[in-house]
């Protein structure tokens, strides 16, 4: 892996409550990076939250039982017949019928077979390797700051694409897969609600490789708390003078 060279110093200014977690996907075993105790099984949902509270970084393979669906989605395992007709979905009452969970599952991003053999989680403040990807677990209002430092020099749009259930995938893969900045609402996750992983309220935001270094710079430059946002009276006046002064202005020129 290659050692971290991106300054990533600028995130500890939001003094998460929960540790980001930088994520790398790997063919070849990691080297000096513990597995994680098979003595604990996780869904990889739940790897997240376990990273949040490690004292090390950790990794876990093929041959780890993983208890939900993500060896499936990381090209580790196949998927049996009956949880790919869609049984499982209409079971939990997710879905209507067996047949919207099947049709949900061709838009459910995922790795080809034995392309990832290892995935690597580290808190941020212990992280020796460049990431693929950053999750935050963000409130709203750091989220919102998070997500203004991508479109600050870009324009880029805000877009969170996830479905009921697989979130670990709109979480993890998706992010890696599109190179896209995602955001999803835990609560909106059938399995992440059902654990009760992340505290309410909260904003998972995932930061692809190549756009970490852009929101990093960004965050440095940009005013985090916005003087509107102190409220209604303070947002009403600040854009009334700029438009005061943006019309004179026109009018002068």
């Amino acid at each position: 892996m290659t050692p971290v060279r991106t300054d990533l110093s600028i995130f500890a200014g939001f003094h998460f409550e929960k540790a980001p977690i930088g994520i790398k996907f790997l063919f070849f075993k990691p080297e000096g990076i513990a597995p994680l105790s098979p003595d604990k099984p996780l869904s990889l949902c739940e790897m997240l939250p376990e990273a949040q509270n490690a004292r090390a970084p950790f990794y876990f393979g093929r041959d780890y039982a993983e208890t939900c669906v993500g060896r499936i989605l990381l090209g580790m395992k196949e998927m049996e017949p009956f949880a790919e007709s869609g049984q499982i979905g209409e079971k939990l009452q997710i879905f209507q019928e067996a047949r919207a969970n099947y049709a949900f599952y061709k838009h459910v991003p995922k790795f080809e077979k034995d392309i990832v053999r290892y995935v690597v989680f580290s808190p941020l403040h212990q992280l020796t390797f460049e990431p693929d990807l950053l999750v935050f677990t963000a409130d709203p209002s750091q989220a919102e700051i998070l997500m203004r430092s991508m479109t600050y020099s870009t324009g880029e749009l805000y877009c969170s694409t996830t479905t009921p259930v697989m979130g670990c995938a709109w979480t993890l893969i998706y992010p890696f897969q599109s190179g896209k900045v995602n955001f999803i609402i835990p609560e909106f996750v059938h399995g992440m609600k059902a654990r009760d992983l992340f505290p309410k309220h909260s904003v998972l935001v995932s930061i692809p490789y190549r756009w970490i270094p852009t929101m990093a710079r960004n965050l440095a430059e940009m005013t985090w708390h916005l003087p509107s946002h102190e409220g209604r009276q303070q947002y009403l006046a600040e854009f009334g003078t700029i438009l005061t002064e943006l019309s004179q202005k026109s009018r002068n020129s």
